[in-house]
């Protein structure tokens, strides 16, 4: 029987990745007063409900989702976890 999973996943550039949206946010920070602001790389959190066998079924789907459609793996690179969300009983 099939369990639902929530995944939280994080896609990030790479570190060597220019981040120009990063450096406009520094920008504005810095006008707004925080000159102690240094870098500021932007990313994306997507939060992904799903049906799955187990626990290490969801982690493989989510994993083929990065790699095929959510993180582009040429300039990004990205981290996840999968929890089991509990049933709630009607």
């Amino acid at each position: 029987m099939a369990s639902t999973y929530l995944a939280r996943i994080n896609v990030m550039l790479k570190p060597l990745v220019n981040d120009p949206q990063g450096l406009a946010v520094r920008d504005g920070l810095h006008t707004l007063g925080f000159a102690g602001v240094q870098t500021v790389r932007v990313g994306k959190r997507l939060e992904v409900t799903l049906e799955a066998e187990s626990g290490s079924a969801a982690e493989e789907s989510v994993h083929q989702m990065c790699d095929r459609l959510l993180a582009n793996g040429v300039i990004e690179q990205f981290e996840f976890e999968v929890s089991e969300v509990a049933a709630t009983g009607a």
